[in-house]
């Protein structure tokens, strides 16, 4: 009763906003997308949407339906790449979301002895920062995750891969910049650049400054880490990232890096995987090479 077409014509239509133009994006007439959603309807006895001239807008049912596409048309289009990817003689395909700035840094030291070992396989990676990275994982669109924030679910299976604690990098003249610790009311003076995400993100406010019911002077955000240290090294502010980051990536600058609050933050990247496909050998590869990489 439920097929795919039906579900591709929703999420299209959903996509352009409108019948004419997934019409279009499908290869399909006007009339012929309409036909198919019309004879769906009589057939389940439901509607999927109501038009009111121009305007379109889903059912409950139609939502529900939208919903399901979302969630298993990804899967279908996957596995279609896979069985194309058997079919020409390659391994796989592979693909590698993050969710944090320098997660991405830290990909790049284990992409090339990755590649090199596993050249059969097509390896992926989605740079997109702010997508929900555990909902993506789980609707099949990446196959493995990097966070620094793992929630812990019965579907994913995550595993810590490397340690680090995030330090608070400050001018080598900044007043701080002698302290072997700041504290939170240091920064009440301070401008503080961040990588552009939501403050429940940050962990310099869930764990540092909100607890002590302090704020910055100012908040910035800056796209990278590199021009985030290049604005700390300009005395434009100051900064939150990783140690091992700020040792490779600071090198030669003029900024030093200080222990945030007597204990510090630590913290570890985590991979993740849907439970059951550990054990797929290109998967396994990684994350046995993953736990290599030096700091």
């Amino acid at each position: 009763m439920l097929d795919r077409q039906i579900l591709t014509i929703l999420r299209e239509v959903d996509r352009v906003g409108g019948v004419t133009a997934a019409a279009e994006r499908l290869n399909l007439s006007q009339s012929a997308l309409s036909h198919t959603v019309r004879k769906f309807e009589e057939r389940c006895g439901v509607e999927v949407w109501t038009k009111k001239g121009r305007s379109l807008r889903f059912t409950q049912a139609g939502q529900h339906l939208l919903v399901l596409a979302q969630r298993l048309l990804p899967q279908f289009e996957h596995a279609e790449r896979v069985l194309a990817d058997f079919a020409s003689g390659r391994r796989g395909a592979f693909r590698v979301g993050m969710e944090c700035h320098p997660c991405q840094a830290w990909l790049m030291r284990m992409t090339a002895s990755y590649l090199t070992h596993w050249p059969d396989v097509d390896f992926e990676v989605r740079t997109a920062f702010r997508f929900d990275g555990l909902a993506a994982l789980l609707d099949n669109e990446i196959d493995l995750l990097i966070t620094p924030d793992p929630i812990e679910t019965a579907d994913v299976l995550f595993t810590p891969v490397f340690d680090y604690e995030l330090v608070l990098v400050v001018h080598e003249t900044h007043p701080l910049a002698e302290r072997g610790a700041a504290q939170p009311e240091d920064l009440r003076a301070e401008e503080l650049i961040t990588v552009p995400v939501s403050l429940e993100r940050l962990d310099v406010y869930t764990r540092f400054l909100v607890p002590a019911h302090c704020r910055p002077r100012r908040h910035k955000t800056a796209e990278s880490t590199d021009l985030m240290l290049q604005l700390v090294a300009a005395r434009r502010g100051v900064t939150v990232l990783p140690d091992w980051l700020v040792r490779e990536d600071g090198a030669g600058l003029p900024v030093r890096s200080l222990r945030l609050g007597s204990e510090g933050i630590g913290k570890s990247i985590h991979l993740g995987v849907r439970r059951g496909e550990e054990g797929v050998d290109y998967i396994a590869g990684f994350l046995t090479l993953a736990r290599t990489i030096d700091r």
